[in-house]
């Protein structure tokens, strides 16, 4: 490769498909003299002629369309690889999955803390109930609110969830005896959470005349805002709701009863993708987050509740 002239092989090869010097040159950000004697220097190299000319045009020699059939896959090929890697750099991007009620209460107050520290990259986050398809779609990871079973997968966990039934102090000011009363509040149920009322009393050794449930929410977020304004009473998550407790917002209904306690956040991805380095950041920064906040949750329980492990034979599948 040491005695092929690849500036003078440029030229010709941008000669050869624009068709003209002029073109070439223009291209190429040169004078088309410079075009022109850098293809001469070809030819003095391998001592033959490339081009012909014919009424004004420039024509290709057998001996010079053998050499740009080479020549243009070759740069074709390096154009190709250049602006691939053009585009990986201005397009630098993390794309992730997220449950909504996770990705709303817990993820989106503390995503620009991460953003701030990667501020090179783009990040793109779908609140979504459904899983990614990793080899149809381009995402690169998901938090998952489940039971962590993914195989196929690298799954890893972040964060345990920390269930117990929950109301406003208005609300809960209405019961002498909120353990008694349960039959007389209003239930708030979050029908795709891992862990409803029927397994909790079940578990509890309660049992209701008859489970009502005046209000139904698919997403723990409405939930919890329905028992933040006095509607009732929700059994719902801790740990998407911390900021309620500690302001005073929402209080345990009935601090006697066991908080919940089961692992139900993960970071899930194929392993392939963990090799790239903004997924192995965004792993590694939102596992010390993960593990902060839960440190908080339990701190703050520990003060008038006390904690049960759910058996995964609780849990629904």
């Amino acid at each position: 490769m040491r005695d092929i002239n690849l500036k003078a092989t440029e030229h010709f090869e941008a000669v050869a498909r624009l068709g003209t010097v002029t073109k070439a040159a223009t291209e190429l950000g040169v004078s088309p003299s410079a075009v022109s004697q850098q293809i001469r220097a070809l030819e003095e190299q391998f001592g033959v002629r490339l081009f012909r000319r014919e009424k004004r045009r420039l024509v290709l020699t057998l001996d010079g369309d053998r050499l740009f059939q080479t020549t243009t896959q070759a740069f074709g090929a390096l154009r190709n690889a250049r602006d691939a890697i053009s585009r990986q750099r201005d397009m630098r991007g993390l794309t992730l999955r997220v449950s909504p009620s996770f990705g709303v209460r817990w993820l989106g107050p503390r995503i620009a803390g991460f953003a701030a520290e990667n501020e090179d990259w783009n990040i793109r986050v779908d609140a979504t109930p459904d899983f990614s398809s990793f080899e149809t779609e381009t995402v690169d990871l998901d938090l998952r609110y489940g039971l962590g079973h993914w195989p196929g997968l690298a799954v890893d966990p972040l964060m345990r969830d920390y269930v117990l039934p929950m109301c406003s102090p208005d609300y809960l000011a209405r019961f002498s005896d909120p353990v008694a009363d349960l039959s007389k509040a209003r239930l708030i149920d979050s029908a795709k959470a891992l862990y409803r009322w029927d397994t909790w009393l079940a578990t509890q050794r309660l049992s209701l005349p008859e489970v009502i449930y005046p209000f139904r929410f698919d997403r723990s977020s409405m939930s919890i805002e329905m028992a933040r304004q006095g509607g009732g009473v929700t059994l719902d998550s801790a740990t998407l709701c911390l900021g309620e407790l500690e302001r005073g917002e929402l209080v345990p209904f009935a601090p006697k009863l066991p908080v919940m306690v089961f692992p139900a956040y993960w970071f899930v991805a194929p392993q392939r993708h963990l090799t790239r380095r903004i997924v192995r950041r965004f792993h590694d920064w939102i596992g010390a987050e993960a593990t902060g906040h839960e440190t908080r949750v339990r701190a703050f329980l520990s003060d008038t509740c006390h904690f049960v492990e759910a058996s995964p034979e609780e849990m629904p599948r």
